[in-house]
């Protein structure tokens, strides 16, 4: 009787493992209700977009029999939601953001269950106003962008200029029409925190309400009109590149790496009299420099086949001269690159008590 109860007890230890090691499953793996991967999936900045696809080739190459990575270009508001919906198969394993996870967004991940984000910076960015090889040459501050673009420049009123001439009378008496991100876009977020408000703090009283008004300093200072004269152009950067040659009195407004690679057919236009360089990006002078980041969720490491390498084969090419420099990306210091580099190897979570 004793080596029954024994055999039991065994036996009853061992179906409890069992159940513990499938619950663990179903967390990274989305369960079998959920159904499982065998491939990595990213969404995300339509800015990271281009790199984690480079970095997802190089991972298929050096690593025979893997199935590519899923990369989709959601923008970086988008991607957060769905990067934040849950932990599981049926969520994506990766965010590629180009800026920083926001305080709000981090809150819902972890009442979401995604409790442990690993967040790695993998480069620089700029934000880069550029206009057709034959456009006006127009040479713009973050004051006059924001006085052309805003719904209620400074509070005072719905925008009622029609030229650049109306704002700055050093600029051409040309329609003012700017093509740029949507909502969804991190881009969208950089052009309100690098350059729209910015350009509003330079009236005192505008710093003195977001000390009294968070939410109306925001509407006041980041809000942009809805006339026309700034016209949402999706997450496809060409479809800005198209448009700036059908009208080349327009502004685009995008990546730096997309100006880059697009140097035939556009000029850069300076902000502040600094031009949107590789050198003038990466050592922050450029008033629209910007981190670019991915997120990556703890609990998919081990459930889903591949995704250390795939960290790995970023931190591997993310360095001056490496293989995403040379597809346009600007290399982060050396400081930030060990950092990440330790973030991958090491997979520590995120504090989110630094996030804004």
């Amino acid at each position: 009787m004793e080596v029954i109860l024994k055999k039991f007890a065994l036996l009853a230890a061992s179906s409890a493992a069992i159940f513990a090691l499938a619950a663990c499953g179903d967390q990274a793996g989305g369960g079998a209700s959920a159904g499982t991967r065998d491939q990595i999936r990213a969404v995300g900045s339509s800015t990271v977009y281009p790199f984690a696809t480079a970095v997802a080739e190089l991972f298929v190459q050096n690593n025979p029999g893997m199935k590519s990575p899923i990369i989709e270009s959601t923008g970086t508001g988008g991607g957060m939601k769905l990067f934040c919906a849950g932990v599981g198969a049926q969520h994506p394993d990766i965010e590629n953001a180009s800026r920083r996870m926001k305080k709000s967004e981090f809150d819902q991940c972890q009442a979401n269950g995604v409790k442990d984000i690993i967040e790695i910076q993998v480069g620089v960015d700029g934000l880069a106003f550029a206009e057709a090889k034959n456009g006006p040459g127009f040479k713009l501050t973050p004051k006059i962008v924001y006085e052309a673009l805003a719904a209620n420049p400074y509070g005072k009123g719905p925008n009622k200029a029609q030229t650049w001439k109306d704002v700055d009378p050093s600029l051409p008496a040309v329609a003012i029409s700017v093509f740029g991100p949507p909502s969804t876009s991190g881009t969208r977020d950089s052009l309100a925190e690098l350059i729209l408000e910015k350009g509003c703090q330079s009236d005192e009283a505008m710093k003195a309400l977001k000390e009294k008004d968070e939410d109306e300093y925001k509407a006041t200072c980041t809000r942009v009109r809805e006339d026309g004269k700034y016209v949402d152009s999706g997450e496809n950067d060409n479809l800005i590149v198209q448009k700036l040659a059908a009208n080349p009195n327009a502004v685009g407004v995008f990546g730096y790496s997309f100006l880059e690679e697009n140097l035939d057919s556009l000029k850069d236009i300076p902000l502040s009299g600094v031009q949107a360089t590789y050198d003038t990006v990466a050592k922050g002078e450029y008033p629209g420099a910007r981190p670019l980041y991915i997120y990556v969720k703890k609990a998919h490491m081990q459930a889903i086949p591949g995704l250390q390498a795939y960290l790995d084969a970023f931190a591997a090419n993310w360095g001056p001269g490496g293989a995403l420099t040379k597809r346009g990306m600007v290399a982060a210091t050396e400081e930030a690159r060990k950092a990440s580099a330790d973030a991958v190897k090491n997979l520590t979570p995120l504090d989110g008590s630094a996030l804004k």
